[in-house]
């Protein structure tokens, strides 16, 4: 028995929901390790979709612990929200199964406003990076800038003002810049103290809680957002979140050390996609790129925002392969290449006339590579709902096959309809 580390090894929107949830049935905690509330999955549940942001996949599913690492920032009215939400759809969260690392940052309304006030400005230049406007990246930017109100200043009073006025020295000075105006104490102390009683209920020293439940055998399931190749270091610099999501920060972002990941899966659509601006070095702009926008129905869970498709790139899955010690990966959206005559992947680049065999770091250098394909012949069968290899066409299990030889890690779980149970299981992660 191990535990599991789930991460996206491509721009995110790879379908870790539904794996999630599949891995959470098996899990006692889920725990989020990074992000915000930037980034979506959608849950279908006995034919209920629960659409989740910010808390962890298992809190839809009874008797399991929801974690919020101290490495996610937290927006304490989108918490409160999607509480609310779901216990609309007759899910109860209480501090029986969510808590919330009580150093994890907090989202204020200053956060959000100056997002979108540089995402504006940046957008008149030509500039714009494509946030979410949610205020993740100035959060994380005050969590460093070590000015940032976390979770336990809601419950010390004595030391929230002084907190909050060295916070607005900083923001006032920014948004004067701007031509902006000023946030006031009184605006943010109130924001804060609103918050607060319904909060601090869920408040827990996290490193400790899953340390001990470690020590019982609790299997724990480490949950991240967004994708491998948004990561603040690894990621297609400067069209990346504000968060490192890789496997490593499972252990930074929880409090665990990294002797207790184990086995790290790695989400894996079987073509590419991404919302928003960046390098896409295998984007289809054309008829097959529409078809599987269309197929796939690739639009964001949070924003809805369309997303750009194209070809499956095994050599940025391979990248993700070697940052994250991916130990095995989760094939995803197999079924939407159905009916498809001939399919392609990319092994490489070409970069001024030499070919290379990963994406380079340079902003420049990724605008200029042009990718190297194999091609594959397709398949007219369906594939969906597939629950064995044996109701697999013979050309979708040789596709399978040369993703896993050219990204250099074996399909642990191959995915083939949104719901949870058609899933072709190789290797239980738990178990491995």
């Amino acid at each position: 028995m191990t535990n599991v580390v789930v991460v996206g090894s491509q721009w995110g929107d790879e379908g870790k929901g539904k794996i999630v949830d599949w891995l959470s049935e098996r899990a006692d905690i889920v725990v989020r390790f990074q992000g915000g509330h930037n980034a979506g999955h959608t849950l279908v549940i006995d034919g209920v979709s629960y659409k989740l942001s910010l808390l962890p996949s298992g809190i839809v599913r009874p008797g399991k612990i929801a974690v919020i690492g101290n490495g996610v920032v937290l927006d304490p009215h989108a918490l409160l929200a999607e509480i609310e939400k779901l216990g609309a759809q007759g899910v109860k969260v209480t501090p029986e199964n969510l808590r919330v690392a009580d150093n994890a940052t907090l989202i204020l309304s200053l956060h959000r406003e100056l997002d979108g006030m540089r995402e504006d400005a940046a957008s008149n230049s030509g500039t714009k990076i494509g946030t979410t406007r949610r205020g993740i990246g100035p959060a994380y930017e005050d969590k460093v800038g070590r000015r940032a109100i976390r979770v336990m200043d809601l419950a010390d009073m004595e030391t929230l003002p002084g907190k909050v006025d060295r916070i607005l020295t900083h923001h006032n000075a920014l948004r004067r810049g701007l031509g902006e105006k000023e946030v006031s104490h009184e605006a943010i102390m109130q924001e804060l103290t609103s918050v607060a009683d319904r909060v601090l209920p869920f408040r827990e020293t996290v490193w400790e809680l899953l340390d001990k439940q470690r020590r019982k055998g609790a299997r724990i399931l480490f949950e991240g957002a967004q994708g491998s190749l948004l990561d603040i270091d690894h990621g297609t610099y400067p069209f990346v979140t504000s968060s490192n999501t890789v496997a490593g920060q499972a252990s930074a972002g929880s409090g665990m050390g990294p002797g207790a990941l184990g086995y790290i899966l790695g989400i894996t659509k079987a073509y590419t996609t991404r919302v928003g601006e960046g390098p896409f070095p295998t984007e289809l702009k054309d008829e097959i790129g529409q078809f599987l926008g269309e197929k796939g129905h690739e639009f964001g869970t949070v924003t809805g925002r369309k997303r750009r498709c194209g070809w499956f790139d095994a050599a940025l899955v391979r990248q993700s392969v070697a940052t994250n010690g991916i130990t095995g990966i989760a094939l995803t959206k197999l079924d939407v290449l159905d009916g498809l005559d001939e399919l392609k992947i990319c092994v490489g680049y070409m970069l001024d006339g030499q070919q290379i065999d990963h994406l380079p770091a340079s902003q420049g250098a990724q605008a200029r590579v042009e990718p190297v394909y194999v091609t594959l012949e397709g398949w007219k069968e369906s594939t969906v709902g597939a629950r064995s290899w044996a109701d697999l066409p013979a050309q979708a299990i040789k596709y399978v096959r040369q993703v896993e030889e050219l990204i250099g890690a074996p399909v642990a779980l191959l995915s083939t309809s949104p719901e949870r149970d058609d899933t072709i299981l190789v290797t239980d992660p738990f178990e491995d």
